[in-house]
């Protein structure tokens, strides 16, 4: 049995990364898998790339370009939704063609079209869709908020300038609704919420539904030593360090405003605590912190297990979030965590066992949560929660069996 892993990115992104790890824990397991992606920046030779560079990034700009025309020349929400209406051939590829299985992930930005999507449902091969966010069963966005019209069709679109009954994503979701009943698909969501969203989608029905989360490397995210780790980065060894992390650390939806309130709130442990900010734009938030910040700029995912385990504390404020790779990528390092309740976040971290799950957008408790975690909780009980958890639930080798049995079910 051969599995094709289709991807916009192979290593840009959370979505692309956890699609890369699906990978390495599929062939660890002993499957024929590979990997077709739009833009390659990693060196994984099972990784191909699909169209030229060129004619990739018109595809790219038409469809920012429709959307852009649709919105009266507004740049607000262009990348907030998506209309696929070009990408790649993906059908004409010789591994596809070898290929038994078809595994889609998130598609977006000019990989797949909802026309090419048709056509990999009508070859007759499998198709399993790992949903990283709720673009696959909403008209164009890929986070309703607190919108729940992609339950009976989209249409009134807040992301658009002029929403209306029949508006952009209307037309869009009819045209998903359409060719999703050409063939069958097995959803699989990254986390229990959302599931249960998809499946109040009309898009979903007659469809499998079914959750697994992302797959981690525990050897690669493993404790090491606090202190040695900390002499090596030159971080001081008589604070409590608290680490973000994020691609844009300054991002309005990762919780930055929420995050510096908090702070606020804490300006009693000032000579405690240090924050440090790992991304790019940390700086942004370095001057608004008011507690003791350290921008660390970008940091390869290599170096990163190194900053989790420096950490005494890992905070995503993050006001939308699915199952995020950060969480697991810390508490892998045993390294309790922080967020609010949101998504898939209360599933990971279990409250005052392996972290603090505050109220959402509520900057007091997540002030609370912090102290809590960081002062009053014992540190090696938390230490070892967070690492069992992982253990429990998202190593490569749990994961690669779940998805074994889709890909059997399927083909059975």
């Amino acid at each position: 049995m051969k599995v094709l892993i289709i991807s916009t990115y192979d290593i840009q992104g959370g979505a692309a990364i956890a699609a890369t790890r699906l990978l390495h824990a599929m062939r660890l397991a002993g499957c024929d898998v590979s990997m077709v992606v739009r833009t390659k920046l990693g060196s994984d030779t099972a990784v191909f790339t699909a169209g030229s560079k060129e004619v990739n990034t018109l595809r790219f700009y038409r469809e920012r370009g429709v959307i852009y025309l649709y919105n009266r020349l507004s740049r607000k929400n262009l990348f907030d939704v998506s209309i696929a209406n070009t990408g790649v051939s993906i059908t004409e590829l010789p591994v596809f063609k070898e290929a038994d299985v078809i595994h889609l992930h998130w598609i977006n930005q000019g990989m797949l079209s909802i026309k090419e999507i048709g056509k990999i449902l009508s070859s007759g091969k499998k198709v399993v869709w790992t949903m990283h966010d709720m673009w696959p069963f909403t008209g164009i966005c890929h986070h309703a908020g607190a919108c729940d019209a992609y339950t009976f069709g989209c249409g009134h679109c807040p992301y658009l300038k002029r929403p209306s009954r029949k508006d952009l994503s209307h037309i869009i979701f009819k045209r998903k609704h359409s060719t999703y009943l050409t063939g069958n698909i097995t959803f699989t969501a990254c986390s229990h919420w959302l599931r249960e969203l998809a499946e109040q989608s009309p898009l979903t029905q007659g469809h499998r539904v079914t959750s697994i989360p992302n797959p981690i490397d525990t050897e690669t995210y493993r404790p090491m030593d606090k202190s040695e780790i900390r002499k090596k980065l030159n971080l001081p060894l008589d604070k409590k360090i608290i680490l973000f992390a994020a691609v844009k650390a300054a991002d309005k939806r990762k919780g930055m405003d929420y995050l510096v309130e908090a702070a606020r709130l804490m300006a009693h442990h000032s000579e405690n605590l240090l924050f440090l900010i790992a991304g790019s734009q940390g700086e942004e938030i370095e001057k608004r912190l008011s507690l003791p910040t350290r921008s660390m700029g970008y940091i390869s995912p290599q170096q990163m297990p190194e900053l989790y385990n420096a950490s005494d504390l890992f905070i995503t404020p993050s006001l939308y979030e699915n199952l995020p790779n950060t969480i697991m990528e810390a508490m892998a390092c045993g390294t309790p965590c922080v967020g609010f309740r949101t998504g898939g976040i209360p599933e990971m971290i279990d409250h005052r066992k392996n972290g603090y799950v505050a109220e959402y957008k509520n900057a007091q408790d997540l002030a609370d949560g912090l102290i809590w975690t960081l002062f009053e909780a014992d540190s090696e009980t938390l230490f070892v929660n967070a690492r069992n958890k992982v253990l429990e639930e998202y190593t490569q080798v749990k994961v690669a069996q779940q998805y074994k049995e889709i890909y059997e079910y399927e083909t059975s």
